[in-house]
């Protein structure tokens, strides 16, 4: 077979749709025609003079009968450039264009044009090869190598055209190397979408018509042209093929960007940079992609940022996410995700969102098995620590955080809000319960408000919970507890010489509550130690368990009573009977995290027999299902927050003067938050180390303020303030003789 065919002098940008292709009463232009309707003034032939004043600028065509323009057209702002194939010109006048101090004029100069459509006042200079696109008023292309579309081009969907194979058909290999949980991309495919697919590869029906409705999504039929939307500004790069641009995107110093949807408007302008290759994506609003990044087979979505020689291929990576400098292979990543250091790796991983991946994190690079089929699985909130390296297959609850070192086995780590530490000096594992809330309560307030504030998305398709204490990690710390209670029975009973194995469950947990509401000395004396966190045969010690129960307690209540209170606030009409009415009931114990939103299992259930069964028939009709979810869900949320008070008093209606209780409960609970913020913030001033690399405390001042200037400390401080009050109104409204009577401080108990 010819490499390089030989061709007619004539061919140029002709027969773009073989004729095989082609439907009966269309032609090659029929889906161009489509795309760019025909504007007003209509298109016309050249006139003598213009053609003349063309030929004497040093254009040439290869039939000057395809030109076509519009009345508005100057034949002077077209100069050294030759043109193939029916090319139509919109308004063109002797203006400049300008964008970031590069000012050039507008019209044609020195490029070959192959059967394109340029729009209104467009400045193209230096276009080796422009063929099938459509271009947008006042686009600036300056100093391309080759621009083109080819008629089966699919812009980054996993889809097919009339007559090719299936094997050509794109896929995403995430969460998994070996390709069992692959996935098509496609433009608006969204985390919950991709986990959906992903995840259920046991729900045949639904994944027939996951690829169904992807494939009927987009038009099978060949001869679709690239488009550039109105004011994109393309400059200084090699190779762009089969991309679609939208409005006011910047392309700036490219390599090679084959296969692409980029989406940007000029409220989310999308932009991207120099060295940068991408091949097989669809790239959301609000993108950043700079300086050298490789990316194949993938999805970004909106407002997510590549720098930095950052690799990401066979991936998903949510909204409001940065990767910089590293390598991520096969992976389904949720929103707000944060990786930015050079030698941290993550391969094979679902990571459920609000994540940070330390420098020279290692998650999943471990090979220990005779196949590349091995998964990690990281809840919301998960933090692997500096030079962390960690084995598949493995998973980890909400908002672990693991410390520094190479952890030699598998994990499964079910408390939430934990310390995981690899204690080589004493060869065993180390977690401590609920650290977060009781040694790093500035970062864990501080999420909520951070991925809130950093949301830019104009167009939230994909609904993100951002609040550390949710139903999906209230579930998990109410099944810590149970862990943490039976694991200090078996403690206690092998401390007094019984032989676990003898004892029933039940009484194991009911003697590891009793210790754990006991007086601490009764659970100094015991190790209590962790089972099923570890593929070892080595000790799996609970560090500070009964400390961590206590802190567990006060999360739950806190979450209760403040998602009772938000209730409360949005219906003052409401007194307490009337609440209790609406709000009691079942707890739901079981929740999906879908891309960011929480859904009940019974509802993702119910979502996929109605996909299955074609009663929600697109993609777009799965997206409303999401909607109308998300907007049951913080009523959802509420009962479910009722349910948990109710199960911290062991009742099945709360009593009114529970209810009182647990307000000024929650007000002690907030004080105590407020007052940890500012502890562990002002440990970062008071470090001595910290304060050495200043001449004097004068300086230090001067450079990074004070533990009092904080902003989120002061934020924290006024949200307390704020809090009492509400509490305060309630209680007035429910109570009126009870008014004044919230009472804070004093030592916070769980129960």
């Amino acid at each position: 077979m010819d490499h390089v065919l030989i061709k007619s002098s004539s061919g140029i940008g002709a027969e773009f749709v073989p004729s095989e292709f082609l439907r009966p009463g269309q032609d090659e232009y029929t889906l161009r025609n489509a795309q760019n309707p025909q504007p007003l003034p209509p298109w016309r032939h050249l006139r003598a003079d213009e053609l003349e004043q063309l030929v004497k600028n040093g254009n040439n065509a290869e039939n000057w009968d395809d030109l076509l323009v519009t009345d508005a057209f100057d034949p002077g702002q077209v100069k050294n450039s030759s043109f193939f194939g029916r090319v139509r010109i919109g308004r063109l006048d002797n203006a400049v264009l300008e964008h970031h101090d590069l000012q050039l004029p507008t019209g044609i100069w020195n490029s070959q044009i192959v059967a394109c459509d340029i729009g209104n006042d467009v400045a193209i200079h230096n276009v080796s090869y422009l063929a099938h696109y459509i271009i947008g008023d006042r686009c600036i292309l300056a100093n391309i190598d080759e621009m083109h579309t080819t008629n089966h081009a699919k812009f980054g969907n996993g889809i097919l055209k009339d007559g090719e194979p299936e094997s050509v058909r794109v896929w995403m290999d995430v969460m998994n190397e070996a390709g069992g949980r692959r996935v098509m991309p496609f433009d608006g495919m969204i985390a919950a979408d991709a986990y959906l697919w992903a995840k259920y590869r046991d729900d045949k029906a639904m994944l027939e018509k996951f690829k169904h409705y992807t494939q009927k999504k987009f038009d099978s039929r060949r001869g679709y042209y690239g488009t550039v939307g109105d004011q994109s500004v393309i400059k200084n790069s090699r190779i762009l093929k089969d991309v679609k641009i939208g409005s006011c995107a910047y392309i700036k110093g490219a390599n090679k960007l084959k296969n692409l949807t980029i989406n940007s408007s000029p409220q989310e302008q999308t932009q991207i940079g120099e060295g940068v290759e991408l091949v097989n994506g669809i790239i959301g609003y609000g993108c950043h992609i700079f300086y050298g990044c490789k990316a194949v087979r993938f999805v970004l979505a909106d407002h997510s940022n590549l720098k930095y020689g950052a690799r990401l291929i066979n991936s998903f990576l949510g909204d409001n996410s940065t990767i910089s400098c590293c390598e991520v292979l096969n992976n389904l990543i949720f929103p707000a995700h944060e990786q930015h250091h050079n030698n941290s790796f993550l391969i094979a991983s679902v990571v459920l969102g609000q994540s940070n991946m330390a420098a020279g994190a290692t998650i999943g690079s471990n090979h220990n098995s005779r196949a590349n089929d091995n998964e990690v699985q990281a809840g919301r909130g998960f933090w692997p620590g500096l030079c962390t390296s960690i084995k598949h297959s493995s998973r980890f609850a909400s908002f672990v955080l693991l410390v520094k070192g190479d952890f030699p086995a598998e994990l499964d780590i079910p408390l939430p809000f934990s310390l995981v530490n690899n204690n080589v000096s004493k060869d065993q594992l180390e977690v401590t319960p609920s650290f977060w809330w009781r040694s790093n309560m500035y970062a864990l307030a501080r999420n909520s408000w951070k991925f809130r504030n950093r949301d830019k998305r104009l167009n939230k398709i994909q609904h993100i919970e951002v609040e550390p204490l949710a139903p999906d990690t209230v579930e998990e710390i109410l099944k810590a507890r149970q862990l943490l209670e039976l694991w200090t029975g078996k403690a206690a009973a092998r401390q007094a010489g019984q032989s676990v194995e003898t004892l029933g469950e039940e009484d194991l947990i009911r003697q590891g509550r009793l210790l754990l509401t006991g007086p601490a000395e009764a659970v100094d004396g015991l190790e209590v130690l962790g089972e099923g966190m570890e593929k070892t045969h080595r000790r799996a010690v609970i560090r500070k368990p009964q400390e961590g129960y206590a802190a567990y307690g006060q999360m739950l209540h806190y979450y209760g009573v403040c998602n009772v209170l938000s209730y409360a606030q949005a219906h003052p009409e409401a007194d307490f009977a009337a609440m209790q009415k609406v709000l009691a009931g079942p707890r739901c114990s079981q929740w999906v995290n879908l891309g960011g939103q929480l859904v009940s299992t019974e509802d993702v259930d119910r979502l996929r027999v109605d996909i299955g069964a074609g009663v929600l028939d697109s993609w777009d009709a799965i997206h409303r299902r999401y909607d109308e979810l998300w907007a049951a869900y913080p009523l959802e949320k509420q009962k479910h927050a009722f349910a948990v008070l109710c199960g911290l008093y062991e009742t099945d209606n709360l009593t009114e003067a529970q209810w009182r209780e647990a307000l000024q409960r929650a007000v002690a609970i907030q004080e105590l938050i407020c007052q940890r913020v500012y502890e562990s913030r002002k440990k970062d001033f008071e470090n001595p180390f910290r304060r050495a690399t200043y001449r004097n405390l004068e300086e230090m001042t001067a450079t990074i303020g004070t533990v009092e200037d904080d902003d989120f400390v002061q934020r924290v401080r006024q949200e307390s303030a704020q809090f009492k009050q509400q509490v305060e109104q309630i209680l007035s409204a429910f109570y009126p003789e009870k008014a004044g009577g919230c009472q804070a401080g004093g030592q916070v108990k769980s129960k």
